[in-house]
């Protein structure tokens, strides 16, 4: 099954990309035309980019990595959050604060703080507090909650990152360098290709082009932790083979049996029994009609 069609491109409006004079000409191999003073995004180049970029974060995750998703502006908010949650894996979709890569020890701290804040609404801490009290922890709570909800589980850096508009998101961007994290970006014609480890030319600005984008993402991530799946099933099954043989005695409840020539076998050796019935002399003889009768 083919991971995207040029069908599902031109129907999310993927191939629109900004107006001539917002160009950047380092997107000038990705532009196949223009039409009405707006550029037209080469479509053959997006499919084989999304082909290159759902690859390496299928290999990412398969190796055990995780895979990090960003998209802050309003258009992606939604579809980011949704997909990563399908997946399984980790996203920013309010801020970005700065340090989130290259100081992720102290972004470590807030995380621990943001547990701690939920374990005390649940354990009962609340109650022994002021109102006042209560209003401000709940509000940093909320605080914390919404630019660092989507990562409150990440115990390491992740294996690669997904960005929706590299021009906004330029501070991420610029700590995965500085770290070595591999990115896999969508880059419209106003944005700079370079140092992108998987550009994916197309619209960072429509709502189903950003869907589109991060479904297929979300996809690749589904497909490896179903390949990690089977191969820890072929792997017990494995073993519980090998423990079924090495048992080479067989239970003699358990061979097979010739049911024809079992039957014939167990009438023929089976021995006759002797006849206990009571002679008729001992025997009671009941009357039915009496004992109704004097039930009656």
């Amino acid at each position: 099954m083919a991971v995207v069609t040029m069908k599902n491109l031109l129907e999310s409006g993927v191939h629109f990309g900004h107006q001539v004079k917002r160009w950047d000409p380092r997107m000038k191999k990705f532009i196949f035309a223009e039409r009405n003073g707006i550029h037209i995004i080469d479509l053959q180049k997006t499919i084989q980019a999304i082909k290159d970029a759902y690859e390496a974060v299928r290999k990412t995750v398969a190796s055990g990595k995780t895979v990090l998703f960003i998209g802050t502006k309003k258009q992606a908010q939604q579809a980011i959050q949704k997909e990563a949650e399908r997946c399984g894996m980790f996203y920013v979709n309010n801020r970005w604060l700065g340090g989130m890569l290259t100081n992720f020890v102290t972004i470590k701290k807030s995380l621990l703080r943001l547990k701690k804040l939920e374990k005390m609404e649940v354990d009962g801490t609340f109650e022994n507090l002021t109102k006042k009290e209560i209003a401000a922890l709940g509000k940093e709570r909320t605080k914390l909650q919404k630019n660092l909800g989507g990562i409150k589980e990440m115990k390491e850096l992740p294996g690669i990152l997904f960005i929706i508009d590299t021009r906004k998101e330029a501070i991420a961007v610029a700590e995965a360098q500085r770290q070595g994290i591999p990115i896999v970006a969508v880059v419209d014609t106003n944005c700079n290709p370079d140092g992108i480890s998987y550009p994916i030319p197309g619209n960072d600005d429509a709502i189903r082009a950003i869907t589109l984008f991060t479904q297929i993402v979300a996809n690749a991530v589904v497909e490896a932790d179903n390949e990690v799946g089977l191969k820890i099933i072929e792997t017990l099954g494995d073993e519980d083979m090998e423990g079924l043989l090495s048992d080479v005695s067989v239970k003699e409840e358990d061979r097979e049996i010739d049911i024809e020539k079992y039957s014939t076998e167990t009438v023929a050796e089976a021995p006759k029994e002797e006849s206990h019935e009571p002679e008729e002399e001992n025997q009671i003889h009941v009357d039915v009609d009496k004992v109704y009768a004097d039930d009656e």
